[in-house]
């Protein structure tokens, strides 16, 4: 399809560096200070020629195919402030990130807006939201890993990848962390890391380098979206364990990719089992990659969002994309 001009936010950093391997031009406002959503190419990812930052304050002088909401506040707030009211009028869609937090099956969602089109990462999101009388599609996520990077799993310990995990609390399971690591010996890396006595932050260009000396990695998150960094651990064939809440029931196979259950003490003990047992981590490692070759390719993302901005720009009818 023809290149389009794509206005959107920085809101995710690792999202929004597979979003724009997309053939797009992509534009990221930006405010002095780097305020919420303004960050425009941080540092971190090497970015392409395709993605450029733009003054917050000169985003009503140019031209764009359509606008990529990926928050409340976007959405909200910063489409009234930036846009011009001709702008507003655009072809849009809005990317949620995340679940419902307020009540997981009853909350509407921000948009209620039958010419917006609201993209979900999971199917488990799409299926939660109240989207009213919103279209809605699944993009489910892509990832791409270095080609010489493979799970080595020398190293009989646990991964744990989650920013932030001591501030965010039961939601991305702060206290499971605890309980396990109490059990179980595991590293913790993310932004903020050191404060649950974890490695720290590790370049997202580094991380799967890292992560790959690992026996296996543990999600300890009870809610939330599909985890880009699970997708990236399977991607090198790390074996998987996690809770079997939200998506995460349906991408991990027990036995075959990993381990998945809502009782923690089953989950230790497969862990235990993991740390005595190279032999089986390297099987289930095989698992984890096949599944994430085949679910999470980056071709396949790509594909997907091409037919997402085909449809509002086309003005075609709704069509869901699976």
């Amino acid at each position: 399809m023809k290149p389009l001009r794509i206005l959107t936010w920085h809101v995710h950093g690792s999202y929004l560096y597979y979003l724009v391997q997309s053939p797009h031009q992509f534009f990221l406002p930006v405010k002095p200070g780097f305020p919420e959503g303004y960050g425009g190419k941080l540092g971190g990812f090497v970015w392409g020629d395709n993605v450029h930052n733009v003054p917050a304050e000169e985003v009503r002088n140019l031209e764009f195919d359509c606008i990529l909401f990926q928050s409340r506040k976007n959405y909200l707030e910063d489409q009234y402030e930036i846009l011009s009211e001709q702008q507003r009028s655009l072809p849009r869609l809005y990317l949620e990130h995340d679940p419902p937090r307020e009540h997981p099956t009853d909350t509407p969602h921000v948009v209620n807006d039958p010419n917006v089109l609201l993209v979900h990462v999971t199917h488990f999101n799409n299926l939660m939201w109240n989207s009213g009388v919103t279209p809605t599609c699944v993009i489910e996520h892509g990832v791409m890993v270095p080609e010489t990077v493979r799970y080595q799993g020398q190293i009989d310990r646990g991964i744990v990848v989650v920013n932030g995990l001591q501030a965010r609390g039961r939601r991305l399971g702060a206290d499971i962390f605890e309980r396990v690591r109490s059990q179980v010996p595991l590293d913790l890396v993310g932004m903020q890391a050191e404060k649950l006595g974890g490695r720290g932050e590790i370049p997202h260009q580094q991380l799967a380098e890292f992560t790959s000396h690992y026996r296996f990695f543990f999600n300890p998150i009870r809610y939330t979206s599909l985890g880009l960094s699970v997708c990236e651990a399977m991607m090198i064939g790390m074996p998987i364990i996690g809770l079997a809440t939200t998506e995460m029931a349906t991408v991990i196979e027990n036995g075959v990719s990993g381990y998945v259950d809502t009782n923690v003490d089953r989950l230790i003990e497969v862990m235990q089992q993991l740390q005595k047992s190279p032999e089986e981590a390297q099987r289930l490692s095989q698992g984890a990659r096949k599944v994430a070759e085949e679910r999470f390719n980056i071709e396949r993302f790509k594909r997907d969002w091409n037919r997402a901005f085909a449809q509002v720009v086309d003005r075609k009818p709704t069509m869901t994309l699976v």
